[in-house]
């Protein structure tokens, strides 16, 4: 169906022709599944724009074929030479192959609904009244899972979540029935049950609609459930392609191993670390307190004790003049114990209350009820009660290390600023010591200090994540909360940052509390986890117990959710569910929460804790 033959293509920088895409070669065959695997700037979405002819305008095809086979013509066209903006290439982009992007937030218009964005497309290919497409937009709705399609027609995407937004995307991108689809990156930012009932609903549309599927992606998980076949890209080159089995069973280059070597895995071995493709060399200067791990042990209390935390957000509804709002429960009766030196895995999925729950730790929300007491060694400070210079000075023990690296850093500051602004808020030294401090933050996170002067645009987003994880190390805080650091990244940048992590805690005596939705991140990373579901902590153990023994069902379907990179562990596809495991009064007895039954964490032995009905006995756990 697609042949692209020894294609090359340049991007025009200041009079300067830099290559993105060098010989690239493969084929795509109907109905079949072939993955586009490699790290960001490998030239996978230069690739998919070429086909789709949306390349940006200082970019060209010097060389080579895009062929394709229309199967509604039966002509075999190459894309390649085609105006991008001939009435030919216009039927072929949207009609005969279309594409779902990446960022379902800044790929939907937000001024326009639902309805209208999906129904565009099918206006603009096919020959249908507005009464018969609004019909067919509502079935496709249906068709991709939207729970009331009729009322999700005159919705807006800031209306809907991460998960109903990539469908919408699925939606628009399968109305015209398309014999290539192409999906660039179409989980990389979702929870992983979310990211199962994607990848189902697209494996479901591809059978019945015998479509043919470019899949682009890092995620070698969703590579080993998805493709037959699979094209490794580095640096605009094609480096391995062949079948699914043969690659992942006996893969040949060199990067291919690097790859598989990084992703993290349940089966590692205690001690055994991440690979990543490059290694990030990290030194500790003078002016950083050297504390290593086994020195800051305290038998006494533990660092941070939150305590039946909970917070309700009144959520206004209707017109401009009504007063009509209900309640949202973020986070409900929350307690927790973070030891000293320890890393406290928190996870669950996107809306579950895990932000929430770290800003009230912060103080940066403020709590309904509850208790938050942070034990400065011989001192217990009621984070709660500080007042101004009282919660200045408590700023430098607790820092927070941000989820999106791109938003996180200001654009108009220099490195050097944003590494210095800490300093001079809390009245740090002179501009020696803070410029001396900012080289040293700078070595630590292994950063050339010599970047010091640029911009946040001039870095790739690890090395942005990199710059954050600096800026809040620079008041040498003791605990750090890390609110998804690397769900953004590549599987190999994601391997950096994670090892850098543990070195600097090692390195350091730091105390984190890792809040993720990715289970494989949190099993290399954290020492005990805690499991959130609805605002509530459902499962508490340590790291093992839980991986080994899940008792809640909501944690079983979180494991059972997550695609495994090895092809004897294949996703039971058949037994994921829409959204009954996120569901408390679909859980079975004890389980069960409706919202009138009190309920307790269960003590099961050995720090391992379970949510169940008020009165429960470990026997009704086995019923």
């Amino acid at each position: 169906m697609l042949e692209i033959n020894q294609l090359a293509v340049d991007f025009r920088l200041q009079h300067h022709a830099v290559p993105a895409l060098m010989d690239v070669s493969f084929s795509v065959d109907p109905g079949e599944t072939v993955a586009l695997v490699g790290e960001s700037g490998s030239g996978k979405s230069v690739t998919s724009q070429a086909i789709m002819g949306i390349l940006p305008t200082n970019a060209e095809i010097r060389s080579g074929e895009i062929l394709f086979d229309n199967p509604e013509t039966g002509q075999r066209i190459d894309i390649a030479s085609l105006d991008p903006e001939s009435t030919e290439m216009r039927q072929i982009r949207g009609g005969n192959i279309s594409i779902i992007f990446q960022e379902p937030m800044t790929s939907l218009s937000p001024v326009h609904t639902i309805g209208d964005q999906v129904s565009e497309a099918l206006f603009l290919h096919r020959d249908a009244s507005y009464q018969e497409g609004l019909k067919l937009t509502e079935a496709m709705l249906k068709h991709v899972g939207f729970p009331d399609p009729a009322r999700a027609l005159r919705m807006y995407p800031f209306e809907l979540s991460g998960g109903l937004r990539q469908r919408a995307m699925i939606a628009m991108a399968m109305i015209t029935h398309p014999s290539l689809l192409i999906a660039d990156e179409p989980t990389t930012a979702l929870d992983v049950t979310i990211q199962a009932r994607i990848l189902k609903l697209v494996r479901e549309l591809q059978a019945e609609l015998g479509m043919a599927l470019l899949l682009i992606t890092h995620d070698l998980g969703v590579v080993s459930n998805m493709a037959d076949r699979v094209v490794v890209m580095y640096h605009g080159r094609v480096m391995e392609a062949g079948p699914l089995r043969q690659l992942f069973g006996d893969p040949q280059h060199d990067y291919l191993k690097a790859l598989m070597h990084a992703v993290p895995r349940f089966d590692l071995e205690p001690g055994e670390r991440l690979v990543p493709v490059r290694e990030i060399k990290s030194e500790t200067g003078a002016l950083i307190k050297h504390q290593p791990l086994d020195q800051v042990a305290d038998a006494g209390e533990p660092h941070l004790t939150v305590s039946e935390v909970s917070k309700t957000y009144h959520l206004h509804r209707g017109d401009w003049f009504s007063t009509e709002s209900r309640e949202l429960l973020a986070v409900d009766r929350v307690s927790l114990e973070v030891e000293r030196g320890e890393c406290f895995g928190l996870v669950g999925e996107s809306g579950c209350g895990k932000t929430t729950l770290s800003k009230i730790i912060m103080r940066a929300v403020t709590p309904d009820q509850g208790e938050i007491v942070y034990h400065d060694h011989s001192r217990a400070i009621d984070v709660r009660a500080l007042d101004n210079s009282a919660l200045l000075e408590f700023r430098r023990k607790m820092q927070f290390i941000f989820q999106d690296p791109y938003s996180a850093l200001n654009p108009r500051m220099t490195v050097f600023d944003i590494l210095r602004e800490p300093l001079v808020v809390h009245e740090l030294g002179d501009m020696d010591f803070q410029r001396e401090m900012a080289t040293e933050l700078m070595r630590l996170v292994g950063l050339d200090p010599r970047f010091l002067n640029r911009y946040p645009h001039s870095f790739s987003g690890g090395q942005r994540q990199r710059i954050g994880i600096a800026r809040a190390l620079a008041l040498q805080p003791d605990l750090i909360i890390c609110d998804e650091p690397v769900s953004a990244l590549d599987v190999s940048i994601q391997a950096q940052v994670l090892n850098l992590l543990k070195d600097l805690q090692q390195e350091l005596g730091l105390t984190f509390l890792f809040i993720s939705h990715n289970l494989a991140v949190i099993h290399y990373i954290a020492n005990r986890i805690a499991v959130m579901c609805r605002g509530r902590i459902v499962e508490l153990a340590p790291r093992d117990a839980l991986f080994a023994n899940p008792v809640h069902p909501y944690t079983r379907a979180l494991l059972s959710a997550v695609p495994h990179p090895e092809l004897s562990q294949p996703l039971n596809f058949d037994a994921i569910t829409e959204g009954a495991a996120s569901n408390p009064g679909q859980w079975p007895a004890p389980f069960t929460l409706d919202g009138r039954t009190p309920t307790e964490l269960m003590a099961l032995g050995e720090g391992h804790f379970v949510r169940v009905a008020s009165g429960s006995k470990p026997s009704d756990l086995a019923a």
